[in-house]
């Protein structure tokens, strides 16, 4: 009898076991077809792409939707998109690559490799490390500095990037705050040219791409050999779908810099989750520095109890990567956003499960999103949630506060249309330290404002209220209108000049409230 129940017992925990690892295996390719199909069908989204890996094999790789409105050709495995910050993974990998060669220590000061380097004290200059440009813990704010290069188009170099650091105001203490930062993934790109020779994109493409064989993929726009089959980006922002300019200033390679296809990620994704090996038993980084790469840097949360869908306990950032647990397994991942672009790509270790998810519109339902969440959910047995219906919430939820404010604003404006000003009390130049000049003027009877150095910031100025005016940008592929507010002298003549974004949704690229713009001669 006991031996019998043992036995039952037995067989129920070997079926149980089994039921669980086949619900383990993820959505299978019919279903990810299903999902994407209906996302196709749900939102203003022009295409995307989906691959999964699972145990050293490509489950699915598949594009849907249109590479542009126009030309209507449908998006493939084989589709070129900007990869935007997912790029900085790439950028953690060649320095691993340096460090494997034995030309580069993390804890190597930057200004070892970068005398000129600055910050904003001598202390944090001199102690900032190769590490320290990865893991966004400068004290920097968020997006500090990323005028100078959004919206594309500016003339600012990289010495005028490394010269910046020095004018920018922190935040918070040097090691103890998580702010997210381009620049200076920059300054990493800028490293890894001075020791190799070669620039970021080079170096990224013949150490990478090439052992990797990502063959169409490249390190920068301008460097696309055959745009043959490339995504072309789309914004929805102001209602219908509409094609917007793609993102090409080589500047932000290393911290955006990449195109690529689903395809060519799956090699990518393959060789991380086989601890850097590829190939014929290749390694492209060591082990050591994989687990350095991986391990958490800087804290963003942490919960003892665990908290939410997938009982997080933590998120951290590691070199190129944000860390965090869906219960009890470690993801790996990153997001990426441009102009008419977002992505993402998710690496599950202990399942040897990765995902990419590429798009070429913004916001697009948040497909580059929703869509890795679904495929998330299947492989680690989460209770099932409708990505869709939540995406499509949240979107009207957004939209709703963005247009309660914006509207507001531009009510506000058009309610003070008859208040006369005095135009030749703003009219001037006005000077940043780290951006450079802008110029209030007069074109056809209305004040306008531009940036010298970023022309696509030109834009007519509204009265608002007090001594504070609405722009209206010329540049439309982004939501990034702002707010001029004047400090006058005694005389009622405008001395000074801060700005913010208008919209409450506007990207964090966008930090006109790091600017102190003072009057100046021209």
């Amino acid at each position: 009898m006991f031996k019998t129940k043992l036995f039952s017992s037995m067989l129920l925990l070997l079926f149980c076991l089994s039921t669980s690892l086949a619900n383990a295996q993820g959505l299978s390719s019919a279903q990810i077809d299903s999902l994407a199909n209906k996302t196709l069908e749900s939102f203003p989204l022009a295409g995307f792409a989906v691959s999964v890996v699972h145990n050293g094999e490509v489950i699915h790789a598949k594009g849907y939707g249109v590479r542009s409105i126009e030309s209507k050709k449908a998006v493939d495995e084989n589709t070129l998109f900007a990869i935007a910050s997912n790029s900085k993974s790439f950028t953690a990998a060649a320095l691993a690559i340096l460090v494997d060669e034995g030309k580069l220590s993390w804890k190597d000061k930057v200004v070892k490799h970068i005398p000129e380097f600055t910050m904003y004290n001598s202390y944090v200059r001199d102690n900032f490390t190769v590490e320290d440009l990865l893991c966004h813990r400068s004290g920097l704010g968020l997006g500090a500095g990323d005028l100078m290069i959004f919206p594309d188009g500016s003339d600012f170099t990289i010495d005028d990037i490394l010269n910046s650091f020095q004018h920018q105001i922190p935040v918070s203490d040097f090691r103890t705050k998580y702010d997210y930062d381009n620049l200076l993934y920059i300054v990493a790109g800028e490293i890894i040219h001075r020791l190799s020779g070669m620039s970021w994109a080079e170096f990224v493409e013949e150490k990478i791409m090439k052992p990797l064989q990502m063959n169409a993929s490249a390190g920068s726009f301008k460097r696309i050999k055959n745009r043959d089959n490339l995504a072309v980006p789309h914004s929805s922002e102001y209602g219908d779908l509409e094609i917007v300019d793609a993102y090409t200033n080589p500047l932000m390679d290393a911290a955006g810099g990449i195109y690529a296809s689903v395809n060519d990620l799956n090699q990518w994704l393959l060789m991380h989750l086989n601890g850097g090996k590829y190939g014929e038993d290749k390694q492209l980084f060591s082990k050591q520095n994989q687990n350095n790469m991986w391990r958490a840097h800087t804290m963003l949360n942490f919960s003892a109890k665990g908290s939410g869908k997938y009982q997080n306990h933590y998120k951290a950032y590691g070199l190129g990567w944000v860390i965090e647990d869906y219960k009890g397994y470690t993801i790996i991942s990153h997001t990426g956003g441009l102009p008419g672009m977002l992505s993402k790509t998710v690496l599950i270790p202990e399942l040897n499960v990765g995902i990419a998810v590429l798009t070429n519109t913004l916001p697009g339902g948040y497909a580059y999103y929703m869509m890795p969440q679904a495929i998330i959910d299947s492989y680690i047995e989460a209770t099932p949630t409708d990505w869709n219906a939540f995406a499509a919430e949240r979107l009207k939820g957004t939209q709703n506060k963005v247009d309660s404010v914006v509207n507001a604003v531009w009510n506000t404006v058009d309610l003070a249309k008859d208040v006369v000003i005095k135009k030749e009390d703003y009219i001037g130049f006005y000077r940043d330290n780290w951006f450079g000049k802008m110029e209030v003027y007069e074109k056809d009877g209305e004040l306008w404002m531009r940036s010298l150095r970023s022309p696509k910031l030109t834009g007519k100025m509204y009265y608002y209220k007090a001594n504070s005016f609405a722009v209206k940008w010329a540049y439309r592929d982004m939501n990034c209108d702002a707010f001029a507010m004047f400090a006058l002298d005694e005389e009622g003549k405008a001395q000074s000049l801060k700005m913010k974004g208008i919209s409450p949704n506007i990207d964090f690229s966008f930090d006109f409230q790091d600017l102190d713009l003072k009057r100046v001669e021209e």
